[in-house]
């Protein structure tokens, strides 16, 4: 995972779980369960979940 996208999941991560529901609503509080050096697995629950590519979940997280 590229730096840009983990120092944007450690900063106000609530604020984001909320606009990542917005854009995915099968995505439950339990799927975005944010552990500290675990980004990559929440990229991948997130990606097996809605079907997305790991790289267009990145780039939305990037632009929020």
């Amino acid at each position: 995972m590229n730096n840009a996208t983990e120092d944007k999941l450690k900063g106000n991560w609530n604020q984001m779980k909320g606009k990542i529901q917005q854009k995915w609503a099968d995505l439950t509080d339990d799927d975005l369960k944010y552990e500290e050096g675990k980004e990559t697995e929440l990229l991948g629950r997130i990606q097996e979940i809605t079907g997305e590519t790991k790289e267009s979940v990145k780039d939305f997280i990037d632009n929020l």
